[in-house]
This record gives C-alpha cells, sequence and structure tokens, in this order.
C-alpha cells in the first residue's frame, strides 16, 4: 500500500493545477476570500500603477525624503540571509543570520545602485534592507504616505488591518531561501522584478525540514583588500572585512526547510521528487497574493533605477478551520516517518526533531 504522505502529496496534484492564477483586476473581498479558503495564490498584474510609490520612488526622490535617516542594514558574504549554510568544520547544517549595522540611507542605496555597475563582485558583501517588523511604518516612514495604509479587499474579507507592512530594497544578489509565514501576504513590486518559486503547504514532507543550531554571519579582521570596478569604485565597500558565521549556542534551535527546489537532487526526501513547484515573476506594478504557510524561495533583478523595491503586507493568519489542524497533522505524520530506519537521508545534516 502506498504510504499516506505520498497518497497525501499526489491527490493534491491531481485536484490542483500547478499553476498561479492570474486575474485581470485586483478581486472583490468576496473574491478574495474565496481565493483564501482555498490557500491558493494568484496575481494581478499592474496592480498598484496607481500608487504615488510607482509613480516617484526612483533613487533620486528616495534620497530627497529618506535623506541621511539610519536604516538598518543586512550584510552577508552571499545574499544569502536568513538562510541555511554549511559548517565547513563539521559538514553540519546552520540556519545563519545576517551581520547588522545602521548607516544612513543615502549611502545604503548608493552600495546598492554601485554594487550593479562592479564588473565582479567577487568578495563583495551583499547588502539587504529586509527588517521585517512594519518597518515602513516605522523606520521608513517618510515613505508610507506613498503606499496604501491597507489593501481594501483583504482588509474588508480578512477583518482586519495590516498587521504590518514591510519595505524591501536591495539588488540582483539578495536571494530569500525557502520557508513559510504565518500571514496572509499581499507582495507588491515596485522597481525591479523578483522570481518567486511556491509550494504548497502539503509539500511540507518534500522539503526535508531539519532542526538546525542557529548562527551569524560576524565580522572578523582581514588584510585583503576590497573588490573594485574597472572604474576604481569599490564592489564592497562596507568596511568591516571579511565575515564568517559564529554558532549561538544557547539559542533555540529552529525547525527549517533545507530542500532547495533549484537543487532538486540535493538533500533529499523520500518524497521531495513528488514537489511540484510554482514559479511566478512579479514585474513592476504586480502584485501576489501568497497564502499562509506556503512555502516561498525569492531571487531577484535590478530595474533601471538600479535596484528592487517592494513593500509587503502582512494580515494575520486564521488558525480556525480545519486548514492548520491539517497541515500540522501531515507535518506530525512526516516527522514520526522521518524517525522510521529506512530514511536514514532524512537525518543528514542536522538533528531531527524528538532524536
Amino acid at each position: 500500500m502506498t504510504d499516506p504522505l505520498t497518497n497525501l502529496v499526489k491527490t493534491y496534484h491531481e485536484l490542483n493545477a500547478a499553476v498561479v492564477h492570474e486575474l485581470d483586476e485586483q478581486p472583490s473581498a468576496l473574491e478574495f476570500m474565496r481565493h483564501v479558503a482555498v490557500n491558493r495564490p494568484f496575481v494581478v498584474r499592474q496592480a498598484i500603477r496607481d500608487w504615488p510609490a510607482f509613480q516617484k520612488w526612483d533613487a533620486n526622490y528616495l534620497r530627497q525624503v529618506m535623506g541621511r535617516e539610519e536604516v538598518k542594514v543586512a550584510i552577508t558574504p552571499l545574499g544569502n540571509a536568513d538562510a541555511v549554510v554549511e559548517n565547513k568544520k563539521d559538514d553540519t547544517l546552520v540556519f545563519v543570520e545576517p551581520h547588522e549595522i545602521f548607516e544612513p540611507f543615502g549611502e545604503f542605496l548608493d552600495s546598492i545602485q554601485r554594487s550593479s555597475f562592479c564588473t565582479t563582485l567577487t568578495g563583495g558583501h551583499v547588502k539587504y534592507a529586509q527588517t521585517q517588523n512594519d518597518n515602513l511604518r516605522h523606520e521608513y516612514a517618510s515613505l508610507s504616505p506613498d503606499v496604501p495604509t491597507d489593501v481594501p479587499f483583504a482588509r474588508i474579507a480578512l477583518g482586519q488591518k495590516a498587521d504590518a507592512i514591510n519595505l524591501w530594497i536591495g539588488d540582483d544578489r539578495s536571494t530569500t531561501a525557502l520557508h513559510k509565514d504565518n500571514y496572509e501576504n499581499i507582495y507588491c513590486q515596485v522597481r525591479g522584478e523578483k522570481d518567486f518559486v511556491l509550494l504548497s503547504p502539503v509539500e511540507m514532507p518534500c522539503v526535508n525540514e531539519q532542526v538546525l543550531a542557529r548562527g551569524r554571519y560576524v565580522p572578523v579582521p582581514s588584510a585583503g583588500a576590497a573588490t573594485t570596478s574597472d572604474d576604481g569604485g569599490d564592489c564592497d565597500d562596507s568596511g568591516i572585512g571579511e565575515l564568517e558565521v559564529q554558532l549561538d549556542v544557547d539559542a533555540e534551535r529552529v525547525p527549517v526547510a533545507t530542500w532547495d527546489p533549484d537543487e532538486p537532487e540535493k538533500r533529499t526526501t523520500a518524497w521531495s521528487h513528488l514537489a511540484k513547484p510554482l514559479r511566478v515573476t512579479l514585474r513592476e506594478g504586480d502584485m501576489l497574493y501568497l497564502p499562509c504557510f506556503w512555502y516561498h524561495k525569492v531571487n531577484q533583478r535590478v530595474g533601471d533605477e538600479g535596484f528592487v523595491c517592494a513593500v509587503n503586507y502582512w494580515y494575520d493568519c486564521s488558525f480556525e478551520g480545519s486548514s492548520f489542524a491539517s497541515h500540522s497533522f501531515a507535518r506530525d505524520v512526516y516527522l514520526a516517518e522521518q524517525r522510521r530506519p529506512e530514511y536514514p537521508e532524512l537525518k543528514v545534516g542536522g538533528e531531527t526533531e524528538g532524536a
């Protein structure tokens, strides 16, 4: 008899098309609730063209409005903030968070744009504005008048205001590793493009969740010179030297997806081959609805202004009904299967939960 997790994933794919639906216009609250009810994503092309942010946010305007205001900036050697990294000392996996600094917004944006013109980026640190703490209404409050305070169809349908509105600014090198959020997510692309790879919550057995130690990138003394471009500009102008992973031995271990849909033969589980990732590219002006609990990985490309910029709205999920309970049950079944001796490959790189 086929195991229940295989049946679950196969049945889901038989009943759900492997596409992200495209809408001609923003949905009504009722139409949106239908998508929420079935926990399926959609994209609306050119949905935010009337936003002041879409019309005004070029580099000069952002510098003028933000001026010398200091912002928190994530710095990593490879653009891999909040990601799984192989510990070179013992080949284990570690969930690594970025090194963080505060710097004037104008200097940060200069760095982002300058990175686009470097002929080589070897050794250059990657900066990303990615604080996920309602930063548009706090850290970037000067820009908040250019963005709606809510997404009307979501506010009406969900019966609540956005719990957080976040601003994201970076360059081509920043990536977001596969993960999920407990929020209904309305993601709006202002500048540049983003490529999303999506997996439904049902595909949890495919992502090889492991419970990993936490770490953080920290600067270490280095005698190496900064990487420079042909025109003499520094590719790495962070001034912090090399970065290395430092384990946080006191931090609680964290469950993390370790399988990458773009490297499907690496860190697999017995069910990874059943996954059918959905892929969608957001271009300037587009809006994506990313439902609760969906796994997503994101890459990006700068636009004509030399940076990538997006705004997203987080609405608290409802844990009522059967959806969350069903996902939790599937996860419990997976973890139980993970402990069985016939699946030793599931334990590579990290400690399994309950071990």
